[in-house]
C-alpha cells in the first residue's frame, strides 16, 4: 500500500465552497495529477498540496486512496459516455453515420492505454471493487448505446430487445478493443467490423 509521504502544506486562504463542488473541484485536480505526474503520484496528501486544501477536506471526500481511485475511475467514464450522448442527441444522422461513429468512438477509446482513464485502472489493479465498478460503468455504457441506437433501430426491435443487443455489443466491442491492443488487426478494420455489427443488431 502507497503511503502519504507528501508533507507539504497547502495555502492559509483556501475558499470555501459546496460540498459537490469541493468534490467536483478535487476530482479535477486528481486528473491533472494523472495527466502531468502519472497515476502513482496520486495519494491523498499529494491531492490537498495540488487542490490547495488541507489533508482533512480531503479526507472528508476520500476515506483512502482507493476510494479516490475509484471514484475518479467512475468520474473520467461518466463525463465521456454523457458527453458522447449528448453530442448525438444534437445530431440527426442516418444508421450508417451513427453506427460509424460509435464504432470509432468506442474502439478508440477502449484501445487507448495511454488515456488518464486506463492510468487509473491500472492502479485499481488488484483491488476487488474495481470488478464491481467495472461493471457498473459497462451497465452505464449499455445505457448509453441504447439512448443512441433507439431512433435507429427497426420497429419490430422492442426496447427489452435492443438493451439485450446492446449489452452482446459492449462485449463485441471490448473482444475486438483486445485484439486491436494485442496487435491483431488493423485499427480500421476494428472499427469497421464493429459498425457492421452495430447495423446488424438494429434490423
Amino acid at each position: 500500500m502507497q503511503k502519504d509521504t507528501d508533507n507539504s502544506t497547502p495555502p492559509a486562504a483556501t475558499r470555501r465552497l459546496a460540498k459537490a463542488d469541493r468534490k467536483r473541484q478535487l476530482l479535477d485536480t486528481a486528473l491533472l495529477i494523472v495527466r502531468e505526474e502519472g497515476a502513482d503520484r496520486l495519494t491523498l496528501g499529494h491531492l490537498a498540496v495540488r487542490a490547495g486544501v488541507s489533508k482533512p477536506v480531503v479526507y472528508d471526500h476520500f476515506a483512502t486512496r482507493s476510494a479516490l481511485l475509484i471514484e475518479l475511475y467512475k468520474w473520467i467514464d461518466t463525463e465521456r459516455v454523457d458527453a458522447f450522448r449528448d453530442a448525438m442527441a444534437k445530431t440527426t444522422l442516418g444508421l450508417e453515420e451513427t453506427a460509424l461513429i460509435l464504432a470509432d468512438a468506442y474502439i478508440q477509446c477502449a484501445a487507448n492505454h495511454t488515456d488518464e482513464f486506463h492510468a487509473v485502472g491500472a492502479a485499481l489493479a488488484g483491488s476487488e471493487e474495481k470488478s464491481a465498478v467495472f461493471q457498473e460503468l459497462l451497465d452505464n455504457c449499455v445505457q448509453m448505446f441504447v439512448t443512441v441506437l433507439k431512433p435507429q433501430a427497426a420497429p419490430t426491435v422492442s426496447a427489452a430487445e435492443l438493451e439485450i443487443r446492446c449489452i452482446g455489443l459492449i462485449g463485441a466491442g471490448e473482444a475486438l478493443s483486445g485484439a486491436l491492443v494485442r496487435g491483431r488487426h488493423d485499427k480500421d478494420q476494428m472499427i469497421a467490423s464493429f459498425a457492421s455489427l452495430i447495423r446488424g443488431a438494429l434490423r
